[in-house]
């Protein structure tokens, strides 16, 4: 019985062996194909340390820091900066804030690579000057000392193209490349005459010098042009009274215009880390400001480089179903496991259908090879036979039972064995009535 057992345990090894060598072969095939985890550090090229980029990624930071992710920041002088660290691999920089049409301006090598994960908010272009009167455009400032923003800011490079696109860039014109709060404090002095600003109107910088004796705010009378000729800007209106309805700050409409801040990533970031981000993007900026409306941002317009796959999914279904109920490592844990499981199904559930009837092929075949030997003794008595013939007929016929009598067969396949019995019976009536009409004649 011990061998009958051992026999049926190998019969199971020879089917289930090599199934389960494939199923084994397709998980090693998944696992060499699958993107590994996701990081559980990513870095961000923000901005100055008093700007809104970076204002934006210590929310960013605080967000991601729940699902366990960290976000180190790297401060830069801009977004012209940041784009070029996330080109450079050296910099080791996966995601940043570019202003929009910075990538625009930048040649088709820096930007590859390199895709957006959606527009985050506006960012809106303040003028300030010095001047008896009121200005509605750029052209007055010809000749003046005009503080445009930090080198390789995005402040710079829309202040230069918009006094390059009015002639007044070059001699006379004092171009300053300062920012922030240096710029604003030559403003209050009085040493230079304009400053330009890319700032949330919340910002302490533009706080103070809307309330600034002697500095004004220019609203453009040319916005609608700008934006026809520039597809990353947008008009805005900054309403009478917004900044302090009891002074009544400003104390009328003023036309602005600004151009998006823009998520860019690598193409290359783990899809889990973008939709993180993604939902990250979604808390902090989708509240209402002054010149957005509530869940306006973020959004997937004024793009200038590709959405990425994450982006365009999130954009018009939302986050993963998993990310909607899990947490964040939660969700990657189970995500991960599905892509493990379905080649393994793909295996198995053939698998399952295939492996009872090979078994059952393995057992039955102990019995059906036999049955080969009881056909030819079957066609031997067709013929007559001598005495002594018919003896050793009905000898085989006994060895025939006994060696199929040693055979272990599953209960579930007895009755394979008993019907093959039986055939040897029929045929052993015939070989004995085959004697009984010798024996008479």
């Amino acid at each position: 019985m011990a061998i009958g057992k051992r026999k049926l345990n190998r019969d199971l090894l020879f089917i289930a062996g090599p199934a389960a060598l494939v199923v084994l072969g397709a998980l090693a095939l998944t696992l060499l194909l699958m993107r590994p985890a996701p990081p559980s550090e990513i870095t961000m090229s923000t901005g100055s340390a008093e700007g809104t980029y970076h204002a934006s990624a210590i929310r960013y930071r605080d967000i991601l820091a729940r699902d366990g992710v960290t976000l180190r920041l790297r401060p830069s002088v801009g977004a012209v900066e940041n784009l070029h660290r996330l080109a450079d691999p050296a910099a080791e920089v996966d995601v940043a804030l570019v202003q929009g049409g910075v990538a625009s301006a930048e040649p088709p090598e820096i930007t590859q690579g390199l895709v957006s994960l959606g527009s985050v908010y506006y960012e809106v272009l303040w003028v300030f000057y010095r001047s008896p009167r009121e200005l509605n455009t750029l052209t007055p400032l010809a000749g003046k000392m005009i503080a445009v923003g930090a080198e390789k800011s995005g402040t710079a490079a829309l202040a230069t193209m918009l006094l390059s696109a009015n002639g007044i860039a070059e001699p006379p014109t004092t171009i300053m490349k300062v920012g922030g709060r240096a710029a604003a404090n030559l403003l209050i002095s009085g040493n230079i005459d304009a400053a330009f600003f890319l700032a949330d109107p919340g910002a302490p910088v533009i706080q103070e010098l809307m309330r600034a004796k002697g500095v004004r705010l220019l609203s453009f009378a040319r916005a609608e042009a700008y934006t026809r000729r520039h597809f990353y800007l947008t008009k805005l209106i900054l309403p009478q009274g917004v900044f302090d309805l009891k002074r009544n700050v400003p104390d009328r409409d003023v036309v602005l215009f600004g151009t998006t801040a823009n998520l860019i990533v690598k193409s290359d970031l783990h899809p889990a880390l973008a939709y993180l981000l993604l939902r990250a993007a979604a808390e902090a900026h989708s509240p209402p400001t002054w010149f957005s409306g509530l869940r306006q941002f973020p959004a997937p317009n004024d793009t200038e480089l590709p959405l990425s796959p994450e982006a365009t999914r999130f954009y018009k279904s939302g986050p993963p179903l998993l990310q909607r109920y899990l947490p964040y490592w939660a969700a990657n844990l189970v995500d991960r496991m599905l892509v493990l499981l379905v080649p393994a199904l793909v295996v198995l559930i053939p698998a399952g259908r295939l492996l009872p009837q090979l078994y059952r092929w393995r057992v039955r075949s102990r019995i059906y090879r036999w049955y080969a030997g009881l056909k030819e003794i079957e066609l031997e008595l067709d013929d007559e036979r001598s005495e002594e013939q018919l003896e050793l007929i009905i000898a085989r016929l006994d060895k025939i039972e006994a060696a199929v009598n040693r055979i272990e067969t599953p209960l579930a396949y007895s009755e394979n064995l008993y019907a093959f019995r039986t055939h040897i019976d029929l045929v052993r009536r015939r070989a004995q009535a085959a004697t009984q009409r010798r024996d008479g004649e």
